[in-house]
C-alpha cells in the first residue's frame, strides 16, 4: 500500500533531494532547528505560521500545502481551533473556499464549533469576503436547521444579503427563502432586512409586496421608537439598528409614496411625501440626524414636482429640471421618469436631453449612487431608461432609437428581466424599418443569448423537479 504524502514527507524529500541539514534549513526558513526537527518527527503538530515558514523556505506558493494541511489537523493530530481559525482565514484571503468547505465538514460533526465558525463568518462578512463567509453560513445553517435559533435566522440573513446581484430570477428566489426567516431576527436587523428585500421586491415589479413590507417596517420602527423614548435608560445590551429609528419610519413612507407612484395614483403619493417630510414628531438631533432628515427634505420637495410631472403637468417641468440640476446624484433617475412622462404624454425634451448629454446614455458608475438608490433598483430603471429613450427616438424617427433599443435588449438579457425584454422586442418588431442589417443581426444575436440563458434556466429548474 503506497503511503499517505504528507507535508513532512515532502518537506524530508525537499531536505533530501537539496542535500539539507536541518539546520540549514532552520536558517533558510526561519524556523528553530529543535521546533523543526520535533515537527519532522511528528513530535509536534505543525501550526499555521509553521506551515507559512516551511512553504516560504520551500519556495512554494503560499497555499501549496493548504489540502494536506486538512488532513494534518484532523487525521495525524487532535483539531484545535487555535489552528483551525486562522487556517480559514488565511484560506478566505487566499480564496481557497474548498479547503474552508472541508474543515467546516469536519468540525460540524460537534455542534460546538457552531458558534466559533458563525463568529469568523461574521467577521469575513463584514470585510466582504462574502464567497468565503457564504462558505460558513450555509454549513452553519444547515447544522441548526432544526434549531429555530436566532442564528439560523442571521445566516440565513447574511446569505440573502450575499445571493443578491444582477439576475433578477435569482434574486427572487433568495427573496423568497429569506423571507421565511426575517420574523426572527431581532427587531433591528429585522428593520434593515426589511429594506432590502423592498429593494429586491420593487426591482421585481411586485409592487403589493413592497407595500406590504414597508407597512411592517412602519409598525416595528414605530413601536421601537416609541419603546426607545419611554423607557427611562436604555439597556446596554440593546442592539442598536444600522441607521436611526425614525429613519426606518420616514422611509417606510417614501416606499408607500413610490407603490402610489407606481400605480399612478400621485394624489396618494403626495400624502405619503407630506409623511417622510415631517419632522416635528422627531427627537434627535445630532449632526448624522440632521443630515438624514435634510435628505428626506431633499426628496419631499423633488417627488412633489415629479408625481406632478407624472400626472401629466407639463409646467412643471422646468421647475423640476431646475431643482435636480444641482444634485448629481438625483440627475439620472429624474431622467428616468422624465422619459416615462414625455413617452406617456406625447412631450418634446429634446432641450433637456441636451442639457444632460453624459447621461444620453448614463455613462458613469451606476454603484456611485446614495442612500435611496438600491443597486437592483438602479439595474432595472436603466434597463427601463434605455428603452424609454429608444422609444422616444423612434417615434421621432431618429437613427439612434435602434442603438438604445440594443442597449436596453443587452442590460435587460443580464438581469434577467422578463418584462423589459418583451418590451424591447416589441419595439423592435413595430421599428424594423428602421434598423439597419447590421443592427437587426445584432438583435438576431442578443436574442438568441436570450433564449440560450432561458434554456439553461429550465434546464436548472427541471434538475429539482
Amino acid at each position: 500500500m503506497k503511503p499517505a504524502t504528507t507535508i513532512r514527507s515532502h518537506l524530508e524529500a525537499y531536505l533530501y533531494t537539496q542535500q539539507m541539514s536541518i539546520n540549514q534549513f532552520s536558517i533558510q526558513s526561519g524556523i528553530n532547528s529543535g521546533t523543526l526537527s520535533r515537527l519532522l518527527s511528528g513530535q509536534q503538530p505543525i501550526a499555521m505560521n509553521h506551515l507559512k515558514l516551511i512553504t516560504r523556505g520551500m519556495g512554494l506558493p503560499e497555499d501549496y500545502f493548504y489540502s494536506m494541511y486538512v488532513d494534518e489537523c484532523f487525521l495525524y493530530s487532535a483539531p484545535t481551533w487555535r489552528r483551525l481559525r486562522p487556517f480559514i482565514l488565511n484560506s478566505a484571503e487566499l480564496g481557497r473556499l474548498d479547503c474552508i468547505e472541508l474543515v467546516v465538514k469536519n468540525l460540524l460533526d460537534n455542534l460546538i464549533y457552531a458558534p466559533m465558525l458563525f463568529e469568523v463568518a461574521e467577521g469575513l462578512f463584514h470585510e466582504h469576503q462574502w464567497e468565503a463567509a457564504a462558505v460558513l453560513y450555509k454549513n452553519v445553517s444547515t447544522s441548526e436547521k432544526y434549531q429555530h435559533s436566532e442564528r439560523l435566522a442571521i445566516c440565513q440573513y447574511r446569505l440573502f444579503r450575499i445571493a443578491v446581484g444582477d439576475s433578477q430570477t435569482l434574486n427572487l428566489q433568495a427573496a423568497l427563502l429569506f423571507e421565511c426567516y426575517i420574523d426572527r431576527l431581532e427587531v433591528m436587523d429585522q428593520l434593515e432586512g426589511l429594506k432590502h428585500l423592498m429593494h429586491v421586491y420593487y426591482s421585481l415589479h411586485k409592487w403589493d409586496k413592497v407595500d406590504e413590507l414597508a407597512q411592517e417596517m412602519h409598525r416595528l420602527a414605530k413601536l421601537s421608537y416609541r419603546h426607545l423614548h419611554r423607557s427611562e435608560r436604555k439597556d446596554k445590551h440593546d442592539k442598536s439598528p444600522e441607521k436611526p429609528l425614525f429613519f426606518y419610519v420616514l422611509y417606510s413612507h417614501l416606499m408607500r409614496a413610490s407603490v402610489c407612484e407606481e400605480h399612478r395614483d400621485y394624489e396618494s403619493a403626495l400624502k405619503y411625501v407630506s409623511l417622510y417630510m415631517d419632522k416635528s414628531w422627531i427627537l434627535e438631533n445630532g449632526e448624522e440626524d440632521r443630515r438624514i432628515l435634510e435628505q428626506f427634505q431633499e426628496w419631499g420637495t423633488a417627488n412633489t414636482l415629479l408625481y406632478r410631472m407624472m400626472s401629466g403637468d407639463y409646467g412643471v417641468l422646468p421647475e423640476y429640471v431646475a431643482y435636480i440640476a444641482p444634485h448629481a446624484n438625483e440627475i439620472f433617475v429624474a431622467l428616468y421618469h422624465i422619459m416615462i412622462s414625455a413617452n406617456r404624454f406625447s412631450w418634446n425634451v429634446d432641450e433637456i436631453l441636451e442639457q444632460f448629454p453624459s447621461y444620453i446614455p448614463y455613462r458613469t458608475n451606476l454603484r456611485d449612487f446614495g442612500l435611496l438608490h438600491n443597486q437592483q433598483i438602479l439595474a432595472d430603471q436603466y434597463s427601463t431608461f434605455l428603452a424609454e429613450l429608444a422609444l422616444y427616438f423612434l417615434r421621432h424617427q431618429r437613427q439612434e432609437g435602434i442603438g438604445f433599443l440594443l442597449q436596453s435588449l443587452e442590460t435587460s438579457a443580464k438581469i434577467k428581466s422578463e418584462s423589459i425584454i418583451i418590451k424591447c422586442v416589441n419595439l423592435f418588431e413595430q421599428f424594423r424599418q428602421q434598423a439597419s442589417e447590421d443592427q437587426t443581426e445584432q438583435y438576431k444575436l442578443l436574442i438568441g443569448e436570450v433564449q440560450e440563458s432561458n434554456d439553461k434556466k429550465i434546464d436548472h429548474a427541471s434538475s429539482f423537479v
